[in-house]
């Protein structure tokens, strides 16, 4: 399924797929450590998830964004649903979803969506979306809409969305909080200071406020927010920006290695070994976030049924503390 309006390289006839970085320098792919390779799928549910996803027009992230987990998540039938279109009006380095300029959204997508949560009998959703800035809300009642769809569809599904950060569109917060997905996330991404250069259109600051300000709303509303290492940050900036999400009261941390999706994205500065990963993974876990994942291959969307339970289990827990 095609949501935009195509860019196309007269030299050759072909699509464009990220028309803003085909004149960027090249950056070489470097070669994966082995703790990074993961198999081709080949799981005969994979297939029938593939099939399913199509049979309902449907765009998933898994497939937008070459996550390298796809062929492990759909072969369990865990898949996440990119609503508003395949194509994004931002522009960041780091990402392989479509760039360009979208065409309106479906009015069907919500029952579409939720239909296919229903059909593959899902505990747990996810769903994100591109960003919208050409839409007067960016997207948060089309968003809205998509959790009543599935509220209705599949009433013992939880929901979780991943939104974009809602810049310059005031109400996003409140919209989504209203909705009341069990789990909001909203990715920071990487560091304030590499902001400029990987995600360009975005602000730090914005983006903590959203974590903040839905946390103040619904506080049942479970938040997460996730990071990506291997750019060029250092352990002293990944410290203060777990601080920052502790400040907003955010409750679950993801942090992954980035992966460079093509020679005209940005560059991989370092491959983080498992043992940096389960370091910051204890530093997370000191700083009080009630839930934790931070693995090579960690992505926002990655184990996100069992990572639901053991948020609220820990949840459960701490409030059992708290009352003795």
């Amino acid at each position: 399924m095609s949501t935009t309006r195509l860019t196309i390289d007269h030299r050759t006839g072909n699509q464009v797929r990220h028309p803003e970085k085909a004149n960027r320098p090249d950056n070489p792919i470097q070669r994966k450590p082995a703790w990074i390779r993961v198999k081709a799928p080949n799981h005969p549910v994979y297939q029938e998830t593939k099939a399913l996803i199509r049979d309902n027009r449907l765009v998933t992230v898994c497939e937008e964004a070459a996550c390298p987990n796809i062929g492990e998540c759909w072969s369990k039938r865990h898949a996440t649903m990119m609503i508003m279109g395949d194509t994004c009006t931002r522009a960041c380095s780091f990402c392989n979803v479509r760039t360009g300029q979208p065409l309106g959204l479906e009015a069907d997508e919500p029952l579409r969506v939720a239909d296919a949560v229903a059909k593959m009998g899902l505990r747990h959703v996810v769903i994100t979306s591109v960003d919208r800035d050409d839409l007067a809300d960016g997207g948060a009642a089309h968003f809205a809409a998509v959790i009543q769809a599935i509220r209705e569809a599949a009433p013992d599904t939880t929901i979780e969305v991943l939104t974009p950060d809602f810049l310059r569109k005031p109400g996003g917060a409140e919209t989504l909080a209203a909705a009341r997905p069990d789990v909001f996330n909203h990715n920071l991404e990487t560091v304030p200071r590499l902001y400029p250069g990987i995600r360009p259109g975005a602000r730090y600051y914005q983006s903590l406020r959203l974590l903040d300000r839905v946390k103040q709303i619904e506080p049942a509303v479970f938040t997460k927010s996730g990071l990506m290492v291997g750019l060029g940050e250092t352990k002293a900036e990944i410290m203060q920006v777990m601080d920052d999400l502790r400040i907003a009261d955010v409750d679950f941390l993801t942090i992954g290695q980035y992966l460079q999706p093509t020679v005209k994205h940005a560059a991989v500065d370092r491959f983080v070994t498992p043992d940096e990963f389960a370091e910051y993974a204890a530093i997370a876990r000191a700083k009080g976030f009630l839930l934790v994942s931070a693995t090579p291959l960690t992505r926002s969307s990655y184990h996100a049924d069992s990572d639901f339970a053991a948020l609220r289990d820990a949840r459960s827990e701490k409030l059992a503390r708290q009352g003795d």
